[in-house]
């Protein structure tokens, strides 16, 4: 058993290495109106251990969404993240054994590249403030530009890691955030298809201008979005209205296009998570997303139902002690 493996499964590692548990959220990005700028960290995520090696290099075991997909060597995405943040500290990463359990799935708009990326940044953090030789502690600002520059934009990176719905933004000096607190009435469903979406071909449908009447209505609603996610969920209807980039996105997933129009239709706060394809629903109340739950279930059982809490912690990092030379032999 490796010693990811090992310490993964609430053992330790062995004396002279360090090891870190980390756990990221799924999140959903946009959220209607507030495109590339609003997102939310949801109670669904991954869960990684990541020990020092002796040796250089990385090896990579993956249970769960992604295995025997994604590579397990040093191109694995968490890895790169993790280099990517020593590097930028002018130091190198040290041999790593990762240990993932994956839960968030890949290319369905619920934030798994972020989310990804996010793990191997916090890692990272871990290892460097654990250094017995010169521990390093990374603070909330460092944390999102060294995730930024690896995702593109931090409307994805910033709920991941802070938890809640997060506003985030671009300024010279680097992307920044606020964190707001989700108000309780607000109950999050995820509905998830069988078949995946690239960002990237999402983002090549939108214009590069939109009419004036356009923009004006998504500033209009973005602001009433959050007025509805943290007081007064009886909005969330009306919040969730976009003109920006859902319409031009539609043609490339038209199954994720009809079902948020018979949810809308049927009075439901239902809008595209991040990119697509899957469906995220703001419901006023357990009761309302129940009723779209069933909507779902008994009309389009091949779209999986996923009744979620929002998280509220965002991404968290744990070291795991070293068992002594001899307990580990």
């Amino acid at each position: 058993m490796s010693a990811a493996a090992v310490a993964a499964s609430s053992g330790s590692p062995a004396a002279g290495q360090r090891a870190v548990r980390v756990r990221v959220p799924a999140t959903s990005a946009n959220l209607g109106p507030g495109f590339d700028t609003l997102g939310i960290a949801l109670a669904y995520g991954d869960e990684l251990v990541a020990v020092t090696r002796y040796e250089p290099g990385a090896f990579v075991h993956v249970t769960g969404v992604g295995e025997g997909e994604v590579p397990t060597d040093a191109t694995n995405l968490v890895v790169r993240s993790a280099a990517h943040v020593y590097k930028r500290l002018g130091r190198d990463l040290p041999g790593l054994e990762l240990d993932a359990h994956n839960r968030i799935p890949h290319g369905r708009g619920m934030g798994s590249s972020g989310s990804a990326i996010v793990a191997g940044v916090m890692i990272a953090a871990g290892l460097l403030e654990s250094d017995p030789e010169s521990p390093v502690t990374l603070t909330d600002a460092q944390l999102l530009a060294f995730a930024t520059e690896l995702e593109g934009h931090p409307d994805n990176v910033a709920p991941a890691l802070f938890g809640g719905l997060t506003i985030a933004w671009t300024t010279p000096e680097g992307p920044k955030f606020k964190k707001l607190m989700v108000d309780r009435g607000v109950a999050p469903l995820v509905l998830v298809p069988s078949f995946t979406m690239s960002t990237e071909l999402a983002r090549s449908l939108q214009p590069q201008q939109v009419p004036h009447e356009d923009a004006v209505f998504n500033v209009s609603r973005s602001a009433l979005l959050i007025a509805a996610l943290t007081q007064s969920p009886d909005l969330l209807f009306e919040a969730t209205e976009d003109r920006l980039h859902q319409n031009y996105r539609g043609a490339a997933m038209p199954g994720t296009r009809d079902l948020i129009a018979e949810l809308r239709d049927a009075g439901h706060s239902a809008v595209v998570s991040g990119a697509g394809p899957s469906v995220l629903v703001l419901s006023n109340g357990p009761q309302e997303r129940m009723a779209a739950a069933d909507l779902v279930a008994e009309k389009h059982p091949d779209w999986r139902v996923l009744t979620l809490a929002v998280d509220t912690k965002g991404a968290t990092v744990e070291p795991i002690p070293a068992v002594s030379s001899r307990v580990s032999q």
